[in-house]
């Protein structure tokens, strides 16, 4: 059955081009009706025969041009990019595979799938959010389970997939997840990409129509399409695995386990029970006075508990401590030019592993993750920055596996003198400071500290930071700073002496493809900040539409959006700032627009929907593609202006003419 036509397949194998519809930016989106809440009860052993249902088993061969990237040599395991797309009665999955050339599109047709996958069950499978949810749909239909209800076990009902069948285990499947942290979808937005959704409810009772299996695999190839542009952007992920598995000799099916899971292998972790996770044991190298009060709270029996934290004052700046972490800034924000330092504690929790022994208790080899940091440094050494990635995995994965519960390497104990000892001896190494400094920030490891600018001063500083390096075991690197503008401890921007800019929090940070979120708005505070070029030159000198996205997505507390008086299909939005006072806000809905509410403090009051953070009053969508779209004449740049205003007074800097427009 073809239910592609040719233009569908010359797209595919990049003959051709998508055209996009000629239609308004008001109805470039789904409408659906308002939601009514429904429950749907599905019977998990109604069996339709796949004879009955619309069956595909479709191979179309790529265009080698747009996959010259994915090689033999490059990727011997080879790589079959996948997804798959469930419904009560039917599934589909496409299977991408750019070193054989090959788009597989399998529909409600079992003996196809198993076919292909003895193929290629020796290659690796590479999928988005895959290892919780793909990995397990196509071991159940390999087993003949229903699709269906392993979908509703794992997303409904929160299972593993152990939990579903112990016989997945059994199945040999070689998954490597590209998913780091939002929805592919949300990927999509950020690079420009088309992020129309289907409408096809995938909770329908029915069987799906021959239009409904179409749309369903044409934004399915879409998505695996998708998949591999995040893995090309993100390439980073699956060579540092690889690599680590080839460096400590490891079997090659585990690609599909995390970097935790591979890093406990590595240092032979077994899972042990310990019952002493609050008897801290402090480093006999501390050297408090001033400030013993820190030390002494956490000795305290009555503290010990992860809610539990403290305030206190130190080098005049309020400090946070707990069982996190500690950090330390002004309560103003502040914009500060002159002698003025980051000093960074080099290594900090390896470092405490090795010199006071907290490794882990479960690892069966704690002499080895010794090794590993001494042959880093020798890799550092000599320049060789790829060949130090997999021992960098390691030493830095090591504190977090003994917090997880999960981990045959937890042990909270060792854990909690890492994170309570560094602390500690931050604090110690302010306390000896304080004189001759004035504390910037304190952050988990390290300082921002502005010297006398002198030579006699800045010699005494360092000299008192040797000292505690010598005491603690320590190793501290000191950059330069020539100018900081700090929000918070974390949001702030600075130039190092060589002229680096450091940039952290959501404001200021160095957006890429994959994090591409009011990219305008970024770009004004960073060039008004260090460069002084007024917030109105670089918003109104931009004319590329994608430069202004907001990208916001529906989470699974929402039914739906809604925006110009219309209910939205689509989970995920392309947001602009409009001038048309017509254009409404976008809302998500728990339930309809105008619902009367009912409960404790609801008054009567009806339903009005919730706007989205950081998106106009009047705003627009473009969910298809907007590479290479310039501006539109609905865009209001004034509400960027005003903005990117705001967000400079977050940072204490008050801009000379600020005319007060849309966004207040």
């Amino acid at each position: 059955m073809n239910l592609l036509d040719e233009d569908d397949v010359a797209i595919l194998k990049g003959i051709k081009k998508i055209q996009p519809k000629k239609t308004s930016i008001k109805k470039d989106l789904i409408v659906a009706p308002a939601v009514v809440e429904k429950k749907v009860v599905f019977d998990y052993k109604k069996i339709i025969p796949e004879e009955e249902r619309i069956q595909v088993n479709k191979n179309i061969p790529l265009n080698p041009e747009k996959y010259q990237d994915f090689t033999e040599e490059k990727y011997p395991h080879s790589l079959n990019f996948y997804d798959f797309e469930v419904f009560p009665f039917d599934w589909c999955v496409t299977i991408i595979n750019p070193i054989e050339g090959s788009l597989v599109v399998i529909a409600n047709n079992t003996p196809a799938l198993i076919k292909y996958y003895k193929k290629h069950k020796d290659q690796f499978w590479v999928g988005y959010n895959s290892r919780t949810y793909d990995t397990n749909i196509m071991k159940g239909i390999l087993l003949g389970m229903n699709p269906k209800k392993i979908n509703d076990d794992l997303i409904v009902r929160g299972l593993k997939g152990w939990q579903i069948n112990k016989d997945f285990r059994n199945i040999r499947f070689y998954n490597f997840d590209v998913y780091t942290k939002d929805s592919l979808k949300t990927k999509e937005g950020f690079m420009g990409n088309d992020i129309r959704e289907t409408e096809v409810d995938f909770n329908i009772n029915r069987l799906l129509t021959r239009q409904e299996m179409n749309q369903t695999i044409k934004y399915n190839i879409h998505d695996v399409e998708q998949t591999i542009e995040v893995f090309r952007r993100d390439t980073y992920l699956y060579d540092s695995q690889v690599q680590l598995i080839d460096t400590f000799g490891m079997p090659i099916e585990l690609i599909s386990s995390t970097q935790a899971q591979l890093t406990a292998k590595i240092l032979g972790c077994e899972k042990k029970e310990h019952d002493d996770e609050f008897d801290i044991d402090i480093v006999p190298t501390l050297h408090l006075k001033k400030y013993i009060y820190a030390k002494e709270w956490f000795e305290n029996k009555k503290n010990l508990d992860y809610k539990n934290n403290f305030e206190m004052n130190i080098c005049g700046v309020p400090h946070q401590f707990g069982w996190g972490g500690l950090h330390g800034c002004p309560e103003e924000p502040l914009h500060i030019k002159g002698r003025l330092f980051h000093v960074d504690v080099n290594s900090y929790y390896p470092s405490q592993i090795i010199r006071y022994e907290f490794m882990t208790r479960n690892s069966n080899n704690p002499g080895r993750y010794k090794g590993i940091y001494k042959y880093r440094l020798q890799l550092k050494a000599e320049g060789k920055k790829k060949e130090q990635a997999p021992y960098k995995i390691v030493l830095n994965g090591a504190y977090g596996m003994m917090k997880d519960k999960f981990s045959p390497a937890y042990d909270p104990k060792m854990a909690n003198n890492i994170c309570i000892n560094g602390q500690l001896m931050l604090t110690d190494l302010l306390e000896h400071l304080e004189p001759y400094i004035k504390l910037i920030q304190s952050n988990t490891d390290g300082l921002i500290v502005q010297v006398d600018d002198n030579e006699a001063s800045i010699e005494k500083f360092k000299n008192i930071c040797h000292r505690w390096e010598h005491r603690t075991g320590m190793g501290l690197g000191f950059d330069e700073i020539t100018e900081i503008y700090q929000k918070d401890v974390n949001n702030y921007i600075f130039r190092f002496a060589n002229g680096k800019l450091e940039r952290k929090g959501a404001y200021v940070m160095e957006l890429d493809d994959l994090n591409y979120d009011l990219p305008i708005v970024n770009k004004a505070l960073v060039d008004f900040m260090m460069n002084g070029v007024p917030v109105e030159d670089t918003i109104n000198n931009c004319n590329m539409i994608k430069e202004f996205q907001k990208i916001v997505k529906i989470s699974s507390n929402y039914k739906n959006g809604w925006h110009n008086g219309e209910y939205l299909t689509d989970r995920t939005f392309r947001v602009f700032a409009s001038k048309d006072k017509n254009d409404t806000k976008l809302l998500k809905c728990k339930y309809p627009i105008g619902t009367l509410l009912k409960g404790s403090g609801s008054d009567g009051r009806r339903y009005a929907g919730e706007k989205f953070a950081d998106t106009a009053d009047h705003c627009f969508i473009i969910n298809r593609d907007v590479n290479g779209m310039e501006v539109v004449k609905q865009l209001d740049k004034h509400w960027y202006i005003d903005l990117a205003k705001k967000r400079l007074e977050d940072f204490g800097v008050i801009c000379s003419n600020n005319e007060k427009g849309g966004l207040f």
